[in-house]
């Protein structure tokens, strides 16, 4: 064979191998999706203090596991202490007003009550004299002298009403329903909520991690002070849309990480997300900003999904860390190659 021979052949064989892995690249895409562009994700609770103060105690550490109700720091109490103990006297106090009142108001009950004896008194006394009067019995002034005296004496039954009524709208209801108790019972039951927000606990299990925490340090009521990673893993990828047309909410995947190289763990995809912030638009009275590209094919747009995965396998994981994703098809064939590809990048990742 002489070398021209040689090299057509070469350049015949090599075309062939160039055919054979376009269309393999085509099928895979479509068929057997896979994306480097995935990570394990952790969700991230910003621990921050309900109320203001110096760090008095901090009682975890870097990096360590805690779980829900665990106590991390805790706020110097003593400013909400008092404010317990005001807020108790506060109540005590109210207390004893309304104490006070009940005397008023009985007070003011008998006064009322000798006020209208006195007023009938005077109305029959005014009677009489003026039944005298019309027999010529007494005179016009005694009439009228008698006539007055009833008229005050039942103005002095309106007053005693009036004070009477204005001490029981003071007083309120009588019983836990008053509503300067209630008032106070409010305010002793914000000053000992207060004071219980000084002990910050766990939201729920996981770990803190990049803790920059130290006694003294003041802590601002609503700014974050702890990371706490939580222990339940989601794996996110990100696929090009038309490779997913196939695949629905409960199809198999495999996942290798860059962390654990020949190592696959199986998964399953749970959700798909139903956007992407290049779809999002802001109300803003701004008019529309068209999408401008100089390239004769734009990119493809990339959608996010959601695998499921045992956390009992990958709980050393830290949050981002990434992976590689293959969704497995259900043809046995692709399924067959789909398992080979994703072997095969899990290997390379002992080199890279």
């Amino acid at each position: 064979m002489t070398p021209d021979q040689k090299f057509a052949r070469w350049i015949k064989y090599s075309c062939f191998g160039f055919v054979f892995v376009f269309a393999y690249f085509l099928v895979a895409d479509l068929a057997m999706p896979l994306t480097p562009q995935a990570m394990a994700t952790r969700v991230v609770t910003k621990i921050a203090p309900q109320v203001g103060g110096q760090i008095a105690n901090v009682y975890v550490k870097n990096n360590q596991a805690v779980h829900k109700g665990d106590v991390l720091f805790e706020i110097t109490p003593e400013t909400y202490q008092l404010a317990v103990e005001q807020a108790e006297l506060n109540l005590k106090q109210v207390m004893q007003n309304n104490d006070q009142l009940d005397a008023s108001i009985a007070a003011a009950q008998a006064d009322l009550k000798a006020s209208v004896i006195v007023a009938e008194q005077k109305h029959r006394e005014a009677n009489r004299l003026n039944t005298l009067f019309l027999r010529n019995g007494t005179s016009q002034q005694l009439k009228d002298d008698a006539q007055s005296a009833a008229v005050a004496a039942q103005a002095n039954v309106s007053a005693a009403q009036a004070r009477l009524k204005q001490l029981q709208v003071n007083r309120g209801d009588v019983d836990n329903n008053n509503v300067s108790i209630r008032v106070a019972q409010n305010q002793l039951d914000k000053a000992k909520l207060n004071l219980s927000y000084t002990r910050v606990v766990a939201e729920h299990n996981g770990i803190v991690t990049n803790l920059q925490l130290e006694n003294g340090t003041y802590a601002s009521a609503g700014s974050p002070l702890v990371a706490l990673v939580a222990d339940e893993v989601d794996v996110i990828a990100d696929f090009r849309e038309k490779s997913l047309r196939h695949f629905a909410s409960d199809s198999r995947a495999l996942i290798a990480f860059d962390s654990k190289p020949g190592q696959v763990f199986e998964a399953q995809l749970s959700t798909l997300d139903a956007g992407v912030s290049a779809g999002q638009f802001a109300a803003d009275g701004s008019l529309a900003t068209p999408t401008t590209s100089s390239r004769w094919v734009r990119d493809a747009q990339r959608m996010r999904v959601h695998l499921a995965i045992d956390n009992n396998l990958v709980e050393q994981l830290p949050s981002g860390a990434r992976a590689t994703v293959q969704l497995i098809p259900e043809n046995s064939l692709f399924a067959l190659l789909a398992r080979a590809q994703i072997h095969f990048l899990s290997a390379l990742h002992y080199i890279y």
